[in-house]
Protein backbone atom coordinates (compact mmCIF):
# COMPACT_ATOMS: atom_id res chain seq x y z
CA UNK A 1 0.00 0.00 0.00
CA UNK A 2 1.20 3.70 -1.12
CA UNK A 3 1.84 6.19 1.49
CA UNK A 4 -1.18 7.92 -0.25
CA UNK A 5 -3.43 5.40 0.07
CA UNK A 6 -2.57 5.08 3.50
CA UNK A 7 -3.11 8.05 3.84
CA UNK A 8 -6.51 7.98 2.47
CA UNK A 9 -7.61 5.15 4.21
CA UNK A 10 -6.91 6.70 7.70
CA UNK A 11 -8.76 10.20 7.21
CA UNK A 12 -11.68 7.95 6.24
CA UNK A 13 -11.86 5.85 8.99
CA UNK A 14 -10.74 8.88 11.25
CA UNK A 15 -13.75 10.37 10.10
CA UNK A 16 -16.35 7.37 10.60
CA UNK A 17 -15.04 7.47 14.00
CA UNK A 18 -14.83 10.92 15.35
CA UNK A 19 -18.86 10.88 13.95
CA UNK A 20 -19.28 7.79 15.63
CA UNK A 21 -17.51 9.33 19.14
CA UNK A 22 -19.57 12.80 18.51
CA UNK A 23 -23.23 11.06 18.13
CA UNK A 24 -22.31 8.89 21.34
CA UNK A 25 -21.75 11.96 22.83
CA UNK A 26 -24.46 13.74 22.37
CA UNK A 27 -27.11 12.20 24.85
CA UNK A 28 -25.17 9.00 26.32
CA UNK A 29 -27.13 6.87 28.76
CA UNK A 30 -24.41 7.94 31.89
CA UNK A 31 -21.92 10.48 30.66
CA UNK A 32 -19.15 9.23 33.32
CA UNK A 33 -19.76 5.83 31.74
CA UNK A 34 -19.17 7.26 28.15
CA UNK A 35 -16.25 8.95 29.15
CA UNK A 36 -14.64 5.71 31.09
CA UNK A 37 -15.62 3.57 28.19
CA UNK A 38 -14.35 6.03 25.28
CA UNK A 39 -11.19 7.19 27.23
CA UNK A 40 -9.20 4.05 25.13
CA UNK A 41 -10.05 5.49 22.10
CA UNK A 42 -8.29 9.15 22.47
CA UNK A 43 -5.25 7.65 24.08
CA UNK A 44 -5.26 5.15 20.70
CA UNK A 45 -5.82 7.76 18.32
CA UNK A 46 -2.97 9.78 20.69
CA UNK A 47 -0.47 6.92 19.92
CA UNK A 48 -1.16 6.38 16.34
CA UNK A 49 -0.52 10.14 15.44
CA UNK A 50 2.14 10.31 17.03
CA UNK A 51 3.95 7.13 15.19
CA UNK A 52 2.27 7.14 12.24
CA UNK A 53 5.26 8.65 10.14
CA UNK A 54 7.63 6.94 12.39
CA UNK A 55 5.85 3.63 11.94
CA UNK A 56 2.65 2.87 10.01
CA UNK A 57 0.32 0.12 11.16
CA UNK A 58 -0.39 -2.15 8.39
CA UNK A 59 -3.91 -1.19 6.61
CA UNK A 60 -5.72 -4.35 8.54
CA UNK A 61 -5.12 -2.84 11.77
CA UNK A 62 -5.90 0.30 11.02
CA UNK A 63 -9.22 -1.25 9.65
CA UNK A 64 -9.62 -3.20 13.26
CA UNK A 65 -8.17 -0.62 15.39
CA UNK A 66 -11.40 1.65 14.54
CA UNK A 67 -13.83 -1.17 14.30
CA UNK A 68 -12.38 -1.91 17.96
CA UNK A 69 -12.88 2.20 18.90
CA UNK A 70 -16.21 1.41 17.33
CA UNK A 71 -17.49 -1.12 19.86
CA UNK A 72 -16.27 1.11 22.65
CA UNK A 73 -18.06 3.83 21.69
CA UNK A 74 -21.24 1.90 21.73
CA UNK A 75 -20.53 0.70 24.85
CA UNK A 76 -19.99 4.02 26.60
CA UNK A 77 -22.94 5.24 24.84
CA UNK A 78 -25.88 2.94 26.33
CA UNK A 79 -23.17 0.88 28.57
CA UNK A 80 -22.53 -2.13 27.78
CA UNK A 81 -25.78 -4.11 29.29
CA UNK A 82 -27.50 -2.02 27.33
CA UNK A 83 -26.18 -1.94 23.59
CA UNK A 84 -29.13 -2.96 21.39
CA UNK A 85 -27.03 -5.35 19.85
CA UNK A 86 -26.62 -7.58 22.59
CA UNK A 87 -30.04 -7.44 23.04
CA UNK A 88 -30.97 -9.09 19.59
CA UNK A 89 -28.00 -11.78 20.76
CA UNK A 90 -29.54 -12.16 23.94
CA UNK A 91 -32.85 -12.87 22.04
CA UNK A 92 -31.83 -14.69 19.58
CA UNK A 93 -29.61 -17.00 21.64
CA UNK A 94 -31.28 -17.47 24.52
CA UNK A 95 -29.02 -15.78 26.95
CA UNK A 96 -29.98 -14.79 30.63
CA UNK A 97 -28.07 -11.73 30.04
CA UNK A 98 -26.80 -8.81 27.54
CA UNK A 99 -23.52 -10.88 26.08
CA UNK A 100 -21.88 -6.98 24.67
CA UNK A 101 -19.60 -7.35 26.83
CA UNK A 102 -18.21 -10.28 25.47
CA UNK A 103 -17.71 -8.97 22.39
CA UNK A 104 -15.79 -5.71 23.53
CA UNK A 105 -13.61 -8.17 25.84
CA UNK A 106 -13.22 -10.30 22.68
CA UNK A 107 -12.01 -7.51 20.59
CA UNK A 108 -9.65 -6.38 23.50
CA UNK A 109 -7.86 -9.62 22.64
CA UNK A 110 -7.92 -9.61 19.49
CA UNK A 111 -6.54 -6.16 18.22
CA UNK A 112 -3.85 -5.96 20.55
CA UNK A 113 -2.27 -9.69 19.79
CA UNK A 114 -2.12 -8.38 16.55
CA UNK A 115 -1.11 -4.93 17.07
CA UNK A 116 1.66 -6.63 19.66
CA UNK A 117 2.70 -9.75 16.72
CA UNK A 118 3.31 -6.76 14.07
CA UNK A 119 5.51 -4.78 16.51
CA UNK A 120 7.49 -7.99 17.29
CA UNK A 121 8.53 -9.10 14.08
CA UNK A 122 8.73 -5.67 12.34
CA UNK A 123 11.57 -4.48 14.70
CA UNK A 124 12.88 -7.80 14.85
CA UNK A 125 12.28 -8.45 18.31
CA UNK A 126 11.44 -12.31 17.78
CA UNK A 127 12.08 -14.12 14.28
CA UNK A 128 9.91 -17.65 15.60
CA UNK A 129 6.43 -16.76 14.31
CA UNK A 130 5.36 -19.33 17.47
CA UNK A 131 7.01 -17.43 19.50
CA UNK A 132 5.47 -14.16 18.15
CA UNK A 133 2.27 -15.63 18.84
CA UNK A 134 2.50 -16.79 21.92
CA UNK A 135 4.04 -13.63 23.18
CA UNK A 136 1.14 -11.12 21.32
CA UNK A 137 -1.32 -13.51 23.33
CA UNK A 138 0.41 -12.47 26.45
CA UNK A 139 0.01 -9.04 25.57
CA UNK A 140 -3.63 -9.34 24.91
CA UNK A 141 -4.13 -10.95 28.34
CA UNK A 142 -1.66 -8.40 30.23
CA UNK A 143 -3.71 -5.83 28.52
CA UNK A 144 -6.99 -7.48 29.68
CA UNK A 145 -5.86 -7.67 33.86
CA UNK A 146 -4.77 -4.71 33.40
CA UNK A 147 -8.73 -3.08 32.05
CA UNK A 148 -9.85 -5.22 35.28
CA UNK A 149 -7.36 -3.63 37.35
CA UNK A 150 -9.01 -0.17 36.12
CA UNK A 151 -12.75 -1.46 36.89
CA UNK A 152 -11.58 -2.26 40.22
CA UNK A 153 -10.09 0.72 40.64
CA UNK A 154 -12.93 2.26 39.61
CA UNK A 155 -15.60 0.49 41.57
CA UNK A 156 -13.29 1.49 44.80
CA UNK A 157 -12.83 5.44 43.61
CA UNK A 158 -16.74 5.54 42.57
CA UNK A 159 -18.33 3.56 44.74
CA UNK A 160 -22.15 3.18 43.55
CA UNK A 161 -21.01 5.10 40.65
CA UNK A 162 -19.18 2.82 39.35
CA UNK A 163 -21.96 0.18 38.35
CA UNK A 164 -22.76 0.94 34.94
CA UNK A 165 -18.93 1.25 34.18
CA UNK A 166 -18.20 -2.61 35.33
CA UNK A 167 -21.14 -4.15 33.93
CA UNK A 168 -21.77 -7.04 35.75
CA UNK A 169 -25.07 -7.81 35.30
CA UNK A 170 -24.99 -9.58 38.76
CA UNK A 171 -22.47 -12.86 37.30
CA UNK A 172 -19.94 -12.91 40.15
CA UNK A 173 -17.56 -14.48 37.51
CA UNK A 174 -18.13 -11.75 35.49
CA UNK A 175 -14.10 -10.67 35.78
CA UNK A 176 -13.06 -14.34 34.81
CA UNK A 177 -15.36 -14.61 31.55
CA UNK A 178 -14.47 -11.54 30.32
CA UNK A 179 -10.96 -12.07 30.58
CA UNK A 180 -11.60 -15.70 28.82
CA UNK A 181 -12.99 -14.19 26.36
CA UNK A 182 -10.26 -11.71 26.00
CA UNK A 183 -7.60 -14.68 25.49
CA UNK A 184 -10.42 -16.42 22.63
CA UNK A 185 -10.03 -13.35 20.91
CA UNK A 186 -6.14 -13.37 20.72
CA UNK A 187 -6.45 -16.91 20.21
CA UNK A 188 -8.66 -16.41 17.07
CA UNK A 189 -6.23 -13.29 16.16
CA UNK A 190 -2.90 -15.63 15.94
CA UNK A 191 -4.60 -18.94 14.41
CA UNK A 192 -6.56 -17.42 11.79
CA UNK A 193 -5.42 -13.65 10.92
CA UNK A 194 -1.67 -14.48 10.95
CA UNK A 195 -1.39 -15.06 7.60
CA UNK A 196 -3.43 -12.06 6.38
CA UNK A 197 -1.36 -9.72 8.58
CA UNK A 198 2.00 -10.79 7.03
CA UNK A 199 0.70 -10.14 3.88
CA UNK A 200 -0.60 -6.75 4.45
CA UNK A 201 2.68 -5.58 6.61
CA UNK A 202 4.11 -6.76 3.02
CA UNK A 203 2.20 -4.32 1.39
CA UNK A 204 3.89 -1.50 3.22
CA UNK A 205 7.46 -2.84 2.41
CA UNK A 206 6.23 -3.42 -1.25
CA UNK A 207 4.78 0.55 -0.97
CA UNK A 208 8.41 1.81 0.29
CA UNK A 209 9.98 0.45 -2.46
CA UNK A 210 7.49 1.11 -5.55
CA UNK A 211 8.87 4.31 -7.15
CA UNK A 212 7.49 7.78 -6.74
CA UNK A 213 5.08 9.24 -8.70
Amino acid sequence: MTAAARDRLCLALAAVVLATLVASGIKPYDRLTWFLETAPVYIAAAVMVYTYRRFPLSDLLYVLIAIHAIVLIAGGAWTYARVPLGFWLQDGLHLSRNPYDKIGHFMQGFVPALVAREILLRRGLVTSRGMAAFLSACVACSVSLVYELIEWWSALALGQGADEFLGTQGDPWDTQSDMFSALIGATVAMTLFARLQDRRVAAIAAGRMAPAG
